[in-house]
């Protein structure tokens, strides 16, 4: 009886530290060109108070502008975005101390690379300029191989500015099932659909099928629902946004929505989108003349319904991610160097200016830890 008395308090009492968690890491990956930033950021973000602390800074990476960090928190992949020459770091990551040691960096066999996913066998990059995506295996010690399979797409769309005379591909993402990878093609107006064998090396992705979005749209990311029944694709050029019923590796369209008033005539650079983790709410950002964020309310059949949209206070709205708690919401600024943290209402998903910044040179991707 005693034993299981001491389990049990034991067991609250962790139960009750889980809850009671306010610290938490926040990365920010950067653009060091033209000089305002020295690389890869590591905040303590305090998700009470959201009063930010600086533990540490990964500096001689070049433009480590997206990063993302592996499921068992002890390594961290970043990509390099230097033109021809682009490259993939990865880096050993020690959660207490926030600093990242670097470990090797390998070809991204594409140049530009703008996004970046991992799992517990690969890491797989998309390479804007490039218009490829390409797989690395991960080694034991966290470092990567050589690339095991590089796709290169091929194709071009419409837009009438040049962006789309050849193919770019801009994001990577996992299924929440994690039996395929949706990729995006912003040159081509096309989101691939690929299978996904982790131990397949040079068959690491196979085709399954081709989305073919509006012409002149731009699809550029894209998130899924917490339930993993539904995706919401935000394009570039004209800042719509399109709602997917998923199931078993398909893509459904049941709604297309734009994200800016009707009467605005500036230009529209959507960027990014993402759900609450309640599945209750949907926010994008746009970029351009907008600089603004607008937030939809997420219905049970998945559809959205406009709430509002307001400014960043900033240019350049990249990267957002809401913090642990859901009760703020952080905008890394690009042009503006600084991160706008916003205060959440869980209860409306409206958005208020919370005062507090974090000054960092072109801030382009937020994750928390």
């Amino acid at each position: 009886m005693k034993k299981i008395s001491s389990l049990f308090v034991l067991t609250l009492l962790s139960t009750l530290t889980f809850a009671q968690k306010t610290n938490y890491n926040l990365l920010i990956g950067t653009y060091t060109a033209p000089g305002k930033s020295e690389g890869i950021y590591t905040y303590n973000f305090n998700t009470a108070t959201a009063a930010t602390t600086l533990k540490s800074i990964t500096k001689n990476t070049a433009n480590p502008s997206y990063l993302t960090v592996s499921p068992d928190k002890k390594y961290a992949y970043v990509v390099n975005e230097t033109g021809n020459a682009s490259t993939v770091s990865a880096f050993k990551y020690n959660a207490a101390t926030g600093i990242l040691t670097f470990l090797n960096k390998v070809d991204s066999h594409g140049a530009d690379p703008c996004f970046i996913t991992v799992d517990a066998k690969n890491v797989i990059v998309a390479n804007y300029s490039g218009g490829s995506l390409a797989v690395f295996s991960r080694h034991a010690n966290g470092s990567l191989s050589e690339a095991v399979q590089v796709i290169k797409h091929t194709g071009k769309s419409i837009d009438p500015k040049g962006r789309q005379e050849s193919a770019h591909v801009h994001m990577v993402k996992f299924t929440p099932d994690h039996k395929y990878l949706v990729v995006n093609d912003l040159g081509e107006d096309q989101t691939y659909i690929y299978k996904y064998n982790a131990a397949g090396k040079d068959k690491t992705l196979t085709g399954k099928s081709v989305f073919k979005t509006n012409a002149g749209s731009g699809p550029r990311h894209i998130t899924f629902s917490p339930n993993g029944k539904f995706a919401y694709l935000a394009h570039e050029f004209n800042g719509s946004i399109t709602v997917f019923a998923y199931a078993n590796g398909n893509l459904n369209k049941i709604q297309e929505i734009g994200s800016t008033p009707k009467d605005f005539t500036g230009k529209i650079d959507g960027a990014d989108i993402h759900v609450s983790s309640d599945g209750k709410f949907l926010y994008e950002t746009n970029r351009g003349d907008a600089n603004s964020i607008s937030a939809f309310s997420i219905s049970a059949n998945g559809k959205l319904k406009f709430i509002e949209t307001v400014s960043t206070l900033g240019k350049g709205p990249r990267n957002f991610s809401i913090d642990p708690s859901g009760n703020f919401l952080l905008i890394g600024h690009q042009y503006t160097n600084n991160v706008v943290i916003f205060k959440r209402n869980k209860t409306t998903g409206k958005l208020t200016d919370s005062g507090k910044r974090i000054e960092v040179g072109a801030p382009v991707c937020l994750i928390f830890d």
